[in-house]
Formats: C-alpha cells, sequence, structure tokens
C-alpha cells in the first residue's frame, strides 16, 4: 500500500467508509427490488395477505442476498472506476440470489406465497438498481473532473485509429492537457465511424487540412507496431507544415513493460527508422539465464547497461556488472535496484587488462555466462594516438578475460564484436578483429566462444545523433565527413535483444551477424534531424569536413572471403570466418605485457602482419617490422594462449 499525505489508519477507515456505504446501497436496494415487485404485481394495492408474506419474505432474503454480496467481493473497488468486472460480479450475485431464494422457499417448505412474478423479475431489478448507480455515479463524476467546459486542454489529432489509437483516445479524454479532436487512418472501413465519441476523419495525407481547420499544433502518432515507413510520412508531414510530432512507446517498449501506452514523449529518430519487432525465444533465454550467474563487462557503457536490464528481466541468480568506469557503474546499479528490487548484484571497478583481478572475480563469482561488451570504440580517437591502448583493451583485454573464463569452467563466453571488424581500415576495428582470433583461438578448453557482429546504435556513447543534437541546437552548423558516407543503425534494445538470441542459440566457434536492414546515409540522417527538431532546414547549414582517419565510407558486416548461413532466426545469420592464426595472438601477448609502449606505427605494422584484411588508410605511419619479428625478448615474455592461467 503506497500513502501519501496520511497514515495507513486514515486510509484504512476511508475506504472501509466508502465500503460500508456502497454495501448499505446494496441491501437496500435488494429490499426495494423485492417490494417494488411486489407493488407492481398488485398495481400498489398489496392485499393484507401478502402484504405480511411480503415482510416477512424480506426479513431472510434480504440477509440471504447481502451474504452473497459479500461473498462475491463487490466491496472491492470504488464506484467511480466500475467496470464491466462489476457489472459481472453483479449478474452473478443477483443470479445467484434468484435460485437460492426459490430453494429455500421449497427446502424449508415455507408458507409464504411469493408471486412468480416477482420471483422471475428480482434478479433483473436488482441489477439495474445496483449496476445502473454504479454507472451513473461514474459518469457524472468523470463529467464533472473531466467535462470541457472545466478544461478543454490543447487541441491533439491522433494519428492510427488501431487498438494504440482506441486505448491512447480513452486515456486521455481524462486530461486536462489534451483534448483530442479527430483520428486519422489509412484504413478505409474506418473513415467516418466513431471511437469514443470521437470521429475518424479520413486518411493520413489528410493531416495538414485537418490540423488548419481545428488550429492543432501537435500530432501524436499512435502506430507503435506498424511499419516505421508509416510513422515516417506521419512525421514527415508534421515537419513540412510546422507541426510538432509527438509518439507513443513502441512496440518492443511495450511489450517489455518499460513504458505504457499514455507516455507520449516527442518523435525521434529512431522511430523513423525503426525495424520490425525482435521475436525473442523468451523460454529459451529463460531457461539459459534464469537461475544462473551473470557477468558483463563494460557494464556500465550504452550497449552493456542495456544488456544489464535485458539480463535483468529473465531473473538471474545473481549479476555481476564489472567496468572501469565508477561513475557508470553506480548508474547502472541504481537504475537496476530501482527497476528490479529482488535482483542480487555485485559491482567490481577494474580493468578487463587486470589478470589478477579478472581471475579472482571468476573465481569468486563462478559465472555461468559471461558477457564480454568493454571496449574502446572510438575509431578517430584510437586511430590518432591511441592505437598501442586499443589493442591493448580490445584484443588484450578480451584474452584475460576469456583465459580465466576457461579456468573457471565459464559455459558460454559471448564477446560482442563490430562491423568495423570487417576488413578493417582502423586501429579499432583490427583490434576487434584481433579480440575474434582470440575467442577462436581458445575453442576446445570447455568453455563455448560464440562472437557477434553489429553496426551502430541509436544513442550509444560516441554516436553521431548525440553530436548533431547538439549542433542544432546551438543552431548549427551540423558537420557531415562525405556526402556519401553511410552507416548501419539499430536500436539499442533490438541490438541488446539480439545479441541475448545469438548468445542462446550460437555454438563455440561461431561468428554470429545481426541482420542491421539497409545502410543509412548520415547525410540523410542529418536532414531528419533538423527537420524534427523543428529548426529550419534552410537556415541550418551542413559542412562536410572529409573523412577522418580510419573511417570507412561505407561499412561491411561480411569480409569478401566470408560466406553466411542462416539460422532459425531470421535477423541472425552465422558468418564463415577465416582460419584464426594462434601465433598472432602469442604475439599481440607479448606486446601488450612487455615493459614499453609501442608507438603507432609500430602497432599498425603489427597489426598488419597478424590480420592479412587488415588495410591501415593511405598516409597512415607504419613502421616497417625486423624480418625475426617477434623479437626474442617478446618471445621470452609471451605466454602460451591456450595454457591454463597460472593463478596466484
Amino acid at each position: 500500500m503506497i500513502i501519501i499525505g496520511g497514515n495507513v489508519a486514515d486510509s484504512s477507515l476511508n475506504i472501509n467508509w466508502r465500503a460500508g456505504l456502497a454495501f448499505a446501497h446494496d441491501v437496500c436496494a435488494a429490499g426495494i427490488a423485492w417490494t417494488l415487485l411486489y407493488g407492481v404485481r398488485f398495481n400498489f394495492d398489496v392485499p393484507e395477505p401478502y402484504l405480511a408474506d411480503l415482510g416477512w419474505s424480506l426479513a431472510w432474503i434480504v440477509p440471504v442476498q447481502a451474504a452473497i454480496f459479500l461473498g462475491f467481493g463487490l466491496y472491492r473497488g470504488l464506484w467511480r472506476f466500475a467496470s464491466i468486472l462489476d457489472l459481472q460480479r453483479i449478474v452473478l450475485s443477483a443470479g445467484l440470489g434468484a435460485i437460492v431464494i426459490p430453494l429455500v422457499i421449497v427446502m424449508l417448505q415455507l408458507q409464504a406465497s411469493v408471486p412468480r412474478s416477482v420471483l422471475v423479475l428480482y434478479p433483473l431489478v436488482l441489477i439495474f438498481l445496483m449496476a445502473g448507480n454504479r454507472f451513473a455515479y461514474r459518469i457524472w463524476k468523470e463529467h464533472r473532473l473531466y467535462s470541457p467546459f472545466v478544461a478543454l486542454g490543447e487541441p491533439v489529432l491522433v494519428v492510427g485509429a488501431g487498438e494504440a489509437g482506441a486505448r491512447l483516445t480513452k486515456e486521455l479524454a481524462r486530461s486536462r492537457q489534451w483534448r483530442v479532436v479527430g483520428l486519422l487512418d489509412d484504413d478505409l472501413r474506418k473513415h467516418h465511424r466513431h471511437i469514443r465519441n470521437i470521429a475518424v476523419l479520413g486518411p493520413i495525407a489528410q493531416l495538414p487540412a485537418w490540423a488548419r481547420r481545428y488550429g492543432v499544433r501537435k500530432v501524436i502518432v499512435a502506430l507503435p507496431s506498424a511499419h516505421h515507413a508509416v510513422r515516417r510520412r506521419a512525421a514527415e508531414l508534421c515537419a513540412e507544415h510546422g507541426l510538432q510530432a509527438l509518439t507513443v512507446p513502441s512496440y518492443e517498449e511495450l511489450i517489455s513493460g518499460s513504458h505504457a501506452l499514455t507516455t507520449i514523449r516527442s518523435i525521434e529518430l529512431d522511430d523513423l527508422l525503426g525495424r520490425d519487432p525482435v521475436v525473442l525465444d523468451s523460454a529459451g533465454l529463460a531457461e539459459w539465464l534464469g537461475n544462473r550467474v551473470v557477468m558483463v563487462t563494460g557494464a556500465g557503457g550504452s550497449i552493456g547497461a542495456e544488456l544489464c536490464r535485458q539480463i535483468a528481466r529473465f531473473r538471474p541468480a545473481r549479476l555481476v556488472l564489472f567496468d572501469i568506469s565508477e561513475a557508470a557503474l553506480y548508474e547502472i546499479r541504481t537504475a537496476l535496484g530501482d527497476e528490479f528490487t529482488q535482483l542480487p548484484m555485485v559491482t567490481v571497478v577494474g580493468d578487463v587488462k587486470h589478470a589478477a583481478l579478472v581471475e579472482d572475480v571468476l573465481e569468486r563469482e563462478k559465472p555461468n555466462v559471461v558477457f564480454h561488451a568493454a571496449a574502446y570504440k572510438h575509431v578517430p580517437l584510437m586511430e590518432e594516438t591511441n592505437a598501442w591502448q586499443a589493442v591493448r583493451n580490445n584484443a588484450y583485454g578480451t584474452w584475460v578475460i576469456a583465459r580465466a573464463s576457461v579456468a573457471a569452467k565459464v559455459e558460454k563466453f559471448v564477446l560482442v564484436s563490430t562491423d568495423k571488424a570487417v576488413n578493417p581500415t582502423s586501429v579499432m576495428g583490427a583490434s576487434k578483429r584481433l579480440a575474434e582470433i582470440v575467442c577462436q583461438t581458445l575453442q576446445g578448453g570447455g568453455t563455448a566462444f560464440v562472437v557477434v557482429r553489429f553496426g551502430n546504435v541509436f544513442g550509444s556513447a560516441g554516436s553521431v545523433i548525440p553530436r548533431f543534437r547538439e549542433q542544432i541546437a546551438r543552431g548549427g552548423p551540423v558537420t557531415v565527413t562525405h556526402p556519401d558516407i553511410t552507416r548501419y543503425f539499430m536500436s539499442l534494445s533490438e541490438a541488446t535483444q539480439l545479441l541475448l538470441q545469438a548468445g542462446l542459440m550460437g555454438r563455440s566457434g561461431e561468428i554470429l551477424v545481426l541482420d542491421m536492414g539497409d545502410p543509412v546515409r548520415i547525410l540523410d540522417l542529418a536532414r531528419d534531424m533538423i527537420r524534427l527538431s523543428g529548426a529550419d532546414p534552410d537556415r541550418i547549414p551542413i559542412v562536410f569536413t572529409g573523412l577522418r582517419p580510419g573511417e570507412k565510407l561505407y561499412e561491411e558486416l561480411l569480409a569478401s572471403e566470408e560466406a553466411t548461413r542462416p539460422t532459425p532466426h531470421p535477423k541472425l545469420r552465422i558468418a564463415g570466418a577465416r582460419q584464426a592464426s594462434r601465433d598472432a595472438v602469442g604475439q599481440m601477448i607479448a606486446l601488450c605485457e612487455r615493459d614499453r609502449a609501442a608507438g603507432d606505427a609500430e602497432v599498425r605494422a603489427r597489426l598488419q602482419s597478424w590480420i592479412a584484411e587488415y588495410a591501415p588508410p593511405a598516409g597512415a605511419p607504419v613502421k616497417p617490422l625486423p624480418a625475426s619479428a617477434p623479437s626474442a625478448d617478446d618471445e621470452a615474455r609471451a605466454p602460451t594462449p591456450l595454457r591454463a592461467p597460472r593463478w596466484r
């Protein structure tokens, strides 16, 4: 029970008082119905013998009926919210009374003479009195609270006359903020019909005309399960005619329970570039993750944090959160604690490159499943001056935690990889491909290693979208690297849901590729964001700055020599990857464990020798390696990658 501005005793007294009043009403209704029918039967001139029978029968009929009312729980709700469920209970209680009363008369051989018309009509009159008064009270109450004369609200149009639109219209009828003046839908069968006394005015194309007619400035797009092209068309109509486009939560958000239908928000870019809902094997995921210990590295990052939220829905026995950022870890720990109050969690601040710590955590927590999402992923930043750190964190860090997972007998290790690992031109992409090779070389140790590749995620840290949003808020210019540059995009929830599904389905050694749909031109993305923000596209210039170090014009999800084969899930495919090099992994470990840092040119040269498909961008410095690379000093420090870890 939640009490605001009072105590439990006061609230209980208030509820009991209302329930007692409702009970008294129903008891009186039973007596009135019985008496009224006697009067109607005899034209309100009841003969003396029947008058005596009326008084005697009321003495036991009313208590019997009262007991039935209590038995059906008629006093748990409020009249203001009277519903079909309340009507069902009233019908059942009146019907049972109509059966019990004749049975009592026959079984006890009572001498009272009850007219048959009274017995037949009694339940109907009782239902009318009880239900009619309840619904009349609800109508009066809602009219008093939500009458147009009390608060008209701002006029809005709702796009979508389906189930979502109907439910939204019902809820907004109680709002003082909004007043729905009409609905629009492309279904011809719905045109000129009414939903809750609100007309379906016509197709979506007529939106500008109806907005002008009713003086509408805001439009709510209530199409959570419709194809994204329909939502996009509605939003573009709004942008073209100076209307603010609002929307309800997406299908995925409604299914997950993270948002209610009435959570109205501004329409975002991923609403327009959305895709079909992800169909998850919920039973399989519940069996895989439920009551198991699950560990997520990079848990404070955008992908790691959403991954934790999705995993928490399946009620793991314990969720181990591992991240180097104390602030990010605290934030996700607090958010999960608020949403999943019964979820056992362990929070570890640490670096995946710290072998002693990683080994200790895995030995202590004994996770069944590890999701490795910790990574440096900003391409230009890693390319410019941080090549060695990119390899150490992304490749060596993967080796440290993967090797410890084998020693701790982890059942499955899922590596979160990227489309930039395919034919990489950047140090970041090459370091992630090297991380994939690490997992490929560790097969056969009892732990199943699964690699999952996908592209860009809306709203993730370092994404172009927050950057565009900031630039638009400042009035421009919006910077785009190249007019033809394209990227694959998916929403954060879709990416993590497919990541879980891939982890469930993937077998050891497989590289699974997510269906990223069609590539999106970044220039179109910028223009859409300018329109959605309500800004004038003619006043915010778009400036082309040129490709940054390590950037590709087009991203790939599969290398040219790789083929794919389908899986049972339509949005997942298996890539046939190249043979992994154990020597490359050993040399990478030696490079990362030596006493001095490697320069960017040396790192690029090493990556070229380890990864045949890596092609540094033209002009990037590459230091020639000696013929005897790696050096004897490096080899002396290099542990065998398949050897069991040396525990302290």
